[in-house]
């Protein structure tokens, strides 16, 4: 280092001579540069911001970002930024070899004098390399060390940078990487935030504006710091672009006249500033970013996932469907407003991919914090980012009532026993399960029909989902044992995230309530559960992505019934819904009003009520799609939500599949085999 210094001394006079030149004559010190120089300097490493996008892939949900940078080739670059870059930073950027001479030796000499670093004589790609060499943690101190060992370092390597790169190279490099203010990384963020275009799009005007700012970007931004001072820089961009004769008088006259508008637009960044607000994109978005932090491929720990995710630069196509989205938004919140303290959360999953096409409530995705207003937004919309329709971070779900049944169900047909199954279910049966609790017939386990008149008497598995007749179900879970129930439930997706249903599902064989859905559980698990029996039995994990880089990204699926049996348990789960089964068994439903709304395509679908009508809830699948909601209180389980709702959430649930459902037509459900459905 002593002796680079000694030779640029030397070469004070010497200006004429090509810095590159001169420097490598020292042949010993030549190759030490090449061995010594650091890899990120060639592929600059800079943090890059993750752009998430609805299933259209253009419509932006939001981008997460530590930086906001988005690197953009030269050729994504207008020209007269280029140029105005160059003329603002290094007018001499095309001629050196790294090091503008005449600068540096009169830096060099003034740095003696005073005994610190200063910031003169820097060319594009000197600043280069202090700018690479910042974005790592080990090299940042000496990168912005106030010394001119610093300075002499920064020759070096930008000396040796020039014969590893093109000038194109560094300059694209160079103008993905500076700070422009006001949170910009990069020219992309730059040319976005100042004037709210692509840098391809910049007009002289704004270009020399842009490139003036970079001497002081935070003070000299026209957004956030001094737009007369911003102004002030781009009048000497111009004229200094003006003097190397990249443009001609009559457009620096033009340009300098030129009345800028600033647009001051920001990236969103995280959940809380998802596009989407009035339909709550941001439940969606934070299961993505959940379902993210599971990933190994992105890091080690959960921690490097989410560093991945903010730095990463990724372009992430989600399975958001925001039609989909709205519709589902809107029909929760017919039911209950934004300002109800109870919640319609609504799920919609495609069967046989996962995809996760919407996930609505009535609420908006935030937290009291920004909002300033307790719970509420100061309008009297409720926030919270709990993941009220998706579950996790605490949030177990709601019981979902006789939405369960269908678990006993494919587990009897699993056993063997046919549709045709019969049973003269009693107002209430008394079981072979211990009780203690309230209500109990002699220490027994005493379940009995909601509506006997309706539903008491002679059976079948058709009609008796149809009916949700509860003391044939329980019989139904008495002959096939209730660990058999909680296996089939578990096989297609329920969680038992709740510590007391996971330590009942481990000893099951006394839960004789489970077939009646006492279990918490969410929309999006209900709706993935149904979504297996209209894949013909393939369960498929919830997946909220679709694409990564353009690569496909396909849900985890697994045969978890045999077709047979989800078939027939599809043909009795068009009872509840006011269509006819295959073999002309149903004779009622407790959701007759779906099968008008579908004119005629097929549909099948379950309610549920739970005790004293905490909840109630509905889910429904075509082919093609499956969707649930559960109304409930998420903060008081014990304030009912009352049977009134009942009607009015199968009706939200079963608009937000038709509209899942669209416009074209769809192959019908296939009917059971005789055998499924009689037996033999």
């Amino acid at each position: 280092m002593g002796g680079l210094l000694v030779l640029v001394g030397a070469l004070v006079g010497l200006s004429a001579i090509p810095v590159g030149a001169v420097l490598r004559s020292g042949a010993q010190w030549s190759r030490r540069q090449r061995a010594d120089l650091p890899a990120q300097l060639l592929e600059p490493p800079a943090a890059q911001l993750t752009r998430v996008y609805a299933n259209d892939g253009r419509t932006l949900i939001t981008t997460f970002y530590d930086e906001d940078r988005h690197d953009v080739t030269l050729g994504q670059i207008a020209p007269v930024m280029q140029q105005a870059i160059v003329a603002a930073e290094d007018t001499r950027f095309f001629e050196h070899g790294g090091v503008d001479l005449k600068g540096v030796a009169r830096a060099l000499a003034s740095d003696a004098r005073s005994g610190h670093a200063g910031q003169g004589a820097s060319t594009i790609t000197m600043q280069l390399v202090r700018n690479v060499l910042k974005e790592d943690p080990a090299e940042r101190a000496a990168a912005t060390a106030d010394t001119p060992g610093r300075k002499l370092r920064e020759i070096e390597y930008a000396v040796e940078l020039e014969h590893r790169l093109t000038k194109q190279q560094i300059l694209q490099n160079y103008l993905n990487i500076v700070y422009f203010g006001d949170g910009a990384y990069g020219v992309e963020a730059a040319a976005r935030r100042i004037f709210g275009v692509t840098p391809a799009r910049l007009d002289l005007a704004q270009a020399a504006l842009i490139a003036g700012i970079v001497q002081s970007p935070d003070a000299d931004n026209p957004v956030s710091g001094d737009k007369t001072a911003a102004e002030v820089r781009q009048g000497y961009v111009l004229d200094a672009m003006l003097k190397a004769g990249t443009i001609t008088r009559a457009q620096h006259d033009r340009a300098a006249a030129e009345k800028l508008t600033y647009s001051g637009a920001t990236q969103p960044n995280g959940c809380v500033d998802a596009s989407g607000q009035a339909d709550a994109w941001g439940f969606f978005c934070d299961y993505f970013e959940r379902w993210w932090d599971g990933q190994a491929q992105f890091g080690a720990t959960k921690a490097a996932r989410e560093d991945a995710l903010r730095r990463g630069g990724y372009n992430v196509v989600t399975t958001l469907d925001p039609d989909v989205q709205k519709v589902a938004a809107k029909q929760s919140r017919r039911v209950y407003g934004l300002g109800n303290k109870k919640t319609l959360p609504i799920a919609v999953v495609q069967p046989g991919t996962g995809q996760v096409l919407a996930l609505a409530v009535n609420r908006v995705y935030g937290t009291a914090e920004k909002t300033g207003a307790g719970e509420k937004d100061g309008t009297g919309k409720k926030s919270t980012v709990n993941p009220l329709v998706s579950g996790g971070s605490g949030i177990n779900g709601y019981p979902s009532g006789s939405t369960f049944k269908m678990f006993t169900m494919l587990a009897a047909l699993e056993a063997g026993m046919p549709l045709s199954t019969d049973y003269d279910a009693p107002a209430k049966l008394v079981t072979e399960w211990p009780d203690n609790g309230p209500g109990n017939c002699d220490g027994r386990y005493c379940p009995g029909n909601d509506n006997p008149a309706w539903m008491d008497g002679h059976r079948t598995m058709w009609d008796a989902f149809g009916r949700s007749v509860n003391t044939y179900f329980v019989h139904l879970e008495e002959q096939v044992g209730p660990a058999a129930v909680v296996a089939m439930a578990r096989r297609l997706g329920i969680s038992f995230s709740s510590p007391s249903d996971a330590e009942l599902a481990a000893s099951p064989d006394s839960w004789g309530s489970f077939t009646l859905g006492v279990v918490d559980t969410t929309p999006l698990e209900l709706a993935s559960a149904y979504a297996t029996v209209a894949a013909d039995g393939i369960y498929c994990a919830p997946l909220p992505v679709a694409e990564i880089d353009g690569r496909k990204v396909t849900a985890s699926c697994r045969q978890v019934l045999d077709p047979r049996i989800a078939r027939a348990a599809t043909d009795a789960a068009r009872c509840p819904v006011g269509q006819q089964s295959a073999y002309g068994k149903c004779d009622g439903g407790t959701a007759e009003q779906v099968a008008g709304m579908f004119g005629g395509l097929d549909v099948a679908g379950k309610t549920g009520s739970t005790e004293d009508n905490r909840t109630e809830t509905f889910v429904g699948f075509t082919p093609t799609m499956a969707a649930a909601g559960i109304a409930n209180d998420p903060v008081d389980p014990s304030d009912g939500v009352g049977r009134g709702v009942e009607s009015r959430v199968v009706t939200a649930v079963a608009r937000t599949l038709r509209a899942a459902v669209g416009n074209a037509t769809y192959a019908g459900f296939t009917p059971p085999s005789a055998a499924q459905a009689y037996g033999g």
